[in-house]
């Protein structure tokens, strides 16, 4: 197989069954995944499997989500190297918060699609973060516009079909960024850390379903809504709901469902 330049994708000759026969060999994109292993100034933390793009972004934006650190100016650098088995990433954080991480390591192997493989215990699994402070309100058409323009912007996925994305929009619904992976969470980690202390608080829009794990990344970003293709978890509904955060489910085209912060979305105007 060959791979793209950056790694997001491989070439593979591949044969298709139409209409009850063979057709020609053909040369097909196939999303890329590959073990990427974290580490923290020399600590190993995480095993994900994950698109081998977007790395520095990834790692930050875990670094941020899980709380190794708290803000991006504790992450002080982040380098990448190839090994036989995949990827490390090394990075440098603050001196306190590696003594920190030191004190509650723990083994987690990732999965795609499951975010909290290897978790040791019921804290770390509901770490606290702090709720949206003053909730503005948002225009539903702002919503719809940001979930279009990401879904425009999918081109890993218009390759491969194989690949989750995450956007960020501002409150007016202009998409800021967009990050891909195989794993949803991993697509919101890079965009995280490709964001962080960059832009003001916004719109989160996902191509996904909204996991626990997908609204306390948002918030732990301090963004003010998550919305989703698919349906949110029933624990994703009450954090988001005791967290001031907006959360709409099955945004499509026009339509959506309101699961949390109703009372902040202004109906869009037909």
């Amino acid at each position: 197989m060959a791979s793209d330049a950056n790694g997001s994708a491989v070439t593979a000759e591949v044969r298709r069954w139409r209409a009850g026969g063979w057709q020609p060999a053909i040369d097909d994109r196939i999303a890329n995944e590959t073990p990427v292993a974290l580490e923290f100034n020399g600590i190993a933390y995480a095993t994900m499997l994950a698109t081998p793009a977007d790395l520095e972004d990834f790692a930050r934006g875990f670094a941020l989500t899980e709380g190794l650190v708290e803000r991006p100016s504790e992450i002080y650098g982040v380098d990448a190297r190839d090994t036989p088995e995949g990827i490390v990433v090394e990075v440098e954080i603050a001196t306190a918060r590696a003594v920190a991480l030191r004190e509650r390591r723990r083994a987690m192997a990732g999965r795609t699609g499951c975010g909290l493989c290897g978790v040791e215990s019921l804290p770390q699994v509901m770490r606290p973060v702090a709720a949206v402070a003053d909730p503005p309100q948002v225009a539903l058409a702002a919503v719809f516009a940001a979930q279009a323009a990401m879904a425009e912007r999918q081109s890993l996925h218009r390759q491969t079909g194989a690949t989750h994305a995450a956007g960020l929009a501002t409150l007016a619904g202009e998409l800021l960024c967009v990050r891909e992976d195989v794993g949803r969470h991993n697509a919101l980690d890079k965009l995280i850390g490709a964001t962080a202390g960059r832009v003001e608080p916004g719109l989160v829009v996902v191509s996904s379903r909204a996991s626990f794990e997908m609204v306390q990344k948002t918030l732990a970003a301090g963004h003010v809504l998550l919305a989703a293709v698919s349906a949110p978890t029933s624990l994703a509904c009450r954090m988001a709901a005791q967290h001031r955060l907006i959360l709409l489910g099955f945004v499509r085209g026009e339509s959506a469902t309101v699961y949390a912060g109703a009372e902040r979305l202004l109906p869009a105007v037909g």
